[in-house]
């Protein structure tokens, strides 16, 4: 990082350096190894793994007007340092290696207990099932509060035209928040139905009237589709589990904003983008280091230069 050496050469070295770890990722597995029937065999594993996967977009430079999106993970443990990865969706085709990885580095087990929560999206999903059958798989409770609450916005304007019916609609949408808050689906979109039948009527006066339709529409497919992902979040919140990917949201900007999206303002090739998640993910692991230990003998680095390069990725 000397003040000597100027963009263009710095940019070309890490576009190297993430070459050689993609080269020594198209060798590792990709799946968990061995049958399950022999895994009890195996030492007794680590505390439980939580792996988080969300999504984020960065500004895409060959199409200026369009973003692109980049999947970034997080999984951790009580006893073990956390381990990120990234990948831009769309170019990577190792993603459930490159997951493995990152987990087999935080010292997994083919018997350890390993929880994905995700916001539920096709590419997120297969991507967990594939890599680890065993696991347990979580719908993310922040992404169904989230949609609830652009619903019961659109409910609070429906009150000002319509009080009866935005009474009615507000109450159903907490009654279906308790309902899948507690594991009951099925409750849960018999209220949503209900909220349906109440708004789909050209009687009502609120102008918002048709967006609020939609939206209801979206969610019911959207419960309906990873109905076999939701558990009692009540139950294991009072058991202290993970029901959410906040701690994923703080990746998202950790690895992705800080460089691509809010303040620097930069417009990056799906490669490119790709490349740094790749070097930058190995800084945030503390694991930068240790392949420049294997690609050249004599390298040798003190604490003190792993933190400095820390501070300026």
């Amino acid at each position: 990082m000397g003040a000597t050496e100027n963009a263009a050469t710095v940019r070309n070295h890490l576009e190297h350096i993430a070459q050689r770890q993609e080269k020594e990722l198209a060798e590792k597995p990709m799946c968990v190894s061995g049958c399950a029937n022999e895994w009890h065999k195996l030492p007794k594993p680590d505390k439980p793994l939580t792996v988080g996967i969300d999504g984020g977009y960065v500004r895409d430079w060959q199409n200026k007007k369009t973003n692109f999106e980049v999947i970034v993970g997080k999984s951790f443990s009580k006893t073990k340092p956390a381990k990120r990865f990234g990948f831009v969706q769309s170019l990577d085709d190792r993603p459930q290696r490159r997951m493995l990885q990152a987990l087999r580095n935080q010292g997994m087990q083919e018997n350890q207990q390993i929880t994905f929560l995700s916001d539920g999206a096709d590419n997120v999903r297969d991507l967990q099932f594939i890599m680890h059958p065993e696991a347990e798989h979580i719908l993310d409770w922040f992404h169904i509060t989230m949609r609830l609450t652009v619903m019961n916005q659109f409910a609070k304007g429906l009150i000002k035209s319509d009080p009866e019916e935005g009474k009615e609609v507000i109450k159903h949408l907490e009654s279906a928040k308790w309902y899948l808050w507690h594991g009951n689906v099925e409750e849960a979109l018999d209220k949503i139905e209900e909220c349906y039948f109440i708004c789909d009527n050209d009687e009502i006066k609120y102008s918002n009237r048709k967006k609020l339709v939609k939206h209801l529409e979206e969610f019911t497919t959207y419960i309906e589709n990873n109905s076999h992902l939701i558990p009692n979040y009540g139950e294991r919140w009072r058991y202290n589990e993970a029901i959410s990917t906040s701690f994923v949201e703080s990746t998202v900007n950790e690895v992705i904003a800080k460089r691509m999206a809010k303040k620097q303002q930069m417009q990056w090739t799906h490669e490119g983008a790709h490349y740094l998640l790749q070097t930058r993910t190995a800084v945030l692991n503390n694991e930068l280091h240790k392949y420049f230990k294997r690609w050249y003998k004599e390298f040798n680095v003190t604490s003190d230069a792993i933190m400095e390069t820390k501070k300026v990725a």
